[in-house]
């Protein structure tokens, strides 16, 4: 569990298989590819209202944002990505570092012209999100940020080196090789460890990431997001060093996971921070809680920034 590492510390339009069911997205959303400078990015696109970005992380896809989508929906315009070179984007061969990929959101906003959008991110989502928000402060109206560390601040140097946190380091050809056709184990490793109850991420998700991350290049771009992590670290030192974030920021952290810590790490670069703990939860906040969750987060939303 990342919550025991942290006080121990103190272009695809290929054919895609048959998904397991998961929550779908509610009737009305519709599906668009855009293209950005960079990759075609799949997007999810519903409701109407002032605008809400929702940016997933490793091990799963915009799809992990189904109940989020359902509440926000009634009185936001909800865009969901697929990030570059993961679920159903295109898989360019560079451009993984988080400071590009937060370009790739600019562009998203942009070619629908949105000009003020609340963020919502959790993981990969986190990094590319901050960057985002860094680089793009008048966009960003209020920030939610959930359950994983930024490469180089706060205790950036002491979460890389931890052994729970294995699969920062694993990557590359072999690494690829060793997990082409086996991409369930692979992932159900990461599912089981970093959950409260691995038993509350369902065999339906684990089916339909699975096979999502077993399609051609998905490993690759997958393991791009983790090896760019040292260019991250240099980025965002850099961005931080212009100032921190000024607007409202919601840090949650799952009590099992990394729970306070998020927002020890976002006081590092943010002025008004508001931490949240999600009991009985690890890493896998909408799987494990999503009704806890979703309310922190409509909360959180529906307040004034």
């Amino acid at each position: 569990m990342f919550r025991t590492v942290l006080v121990a510390l103190s272009v695809l339009t290929a054919t895609v298989p048959a998904l397991a069911e998961i929550q779908p997205f509610p009737e009305g959303f519709r599906i668009e590819t855009v293209q950005t400078k960079g990759p075609a990015l799949h997007v999810r696109i519903g409701g109407t209202g002032p605008a809400v970005i929702l940016l997933h992380g490793y091990g799963e896809t915009g799809d992990m944002w189904a109940p989020v989508a359902a509440d926000l929906a009634r009185d936001h315009t909800v865009i969901v990505p697929d990030l570059r070179g993961m679920g159903l984007s295109s898989r360019p061969e560079g451009g993984y570092d988080k400071k590009t990929q937060a370009q790739d959101v600019a562009d998203l906003l942009a070619s629908l012209r949105i000009e003020r959008a609340d963020l919502v991110t959790h993981d990969i989502g986190n990094m590319v999100g901050y960057a985002f928000a860094a680089q793009y402060p008048q966009t960003v109206t209020r920030f939610v940020i959930m359950d994983a560390p930024l490469p180089g601040i706060g205790p950036w140097d002491q979460i890389v080196r931890a052994q729970p946190l294995w699969h920062f380091s694993f990557q590359g050809p072999d690494a690829e090789r060793l997990v082409a056709g086996r991409e369930r184990i692979y992932l159900d490793r990461l599912w089981n460890e970093f959950s409260a109850d691995p038993k509350n991420f369902d065999d339906a998700s684990r089916d339909h990431y699975a096979r999502l991350y077993a399609q051609p290049g998905a490993m690759h771009a997958g393991f791009n997001q983790f090896a760019a992590f040292t260019q991250d670290a240099s980025d965002n030192k850099a961005l931080a060093a212009k100032g921190k974030l000024t607007m409202p920021v919601l840090a949650i952290g799952g009590e099992q996971s990394f729970g306070p810590t998020m927002a020890v790490v976002m006081r590092e670069v943010a002025t008004n921070v508001t931490e949240l703990v999600i009991p009985k939860s690890g890493h896998w906040l909408m799987e494990e809680q999503p009704a806890a969750t979703v309310a922190a987060l409509r909360a959180f939303l529906d307040k004034a920034p």
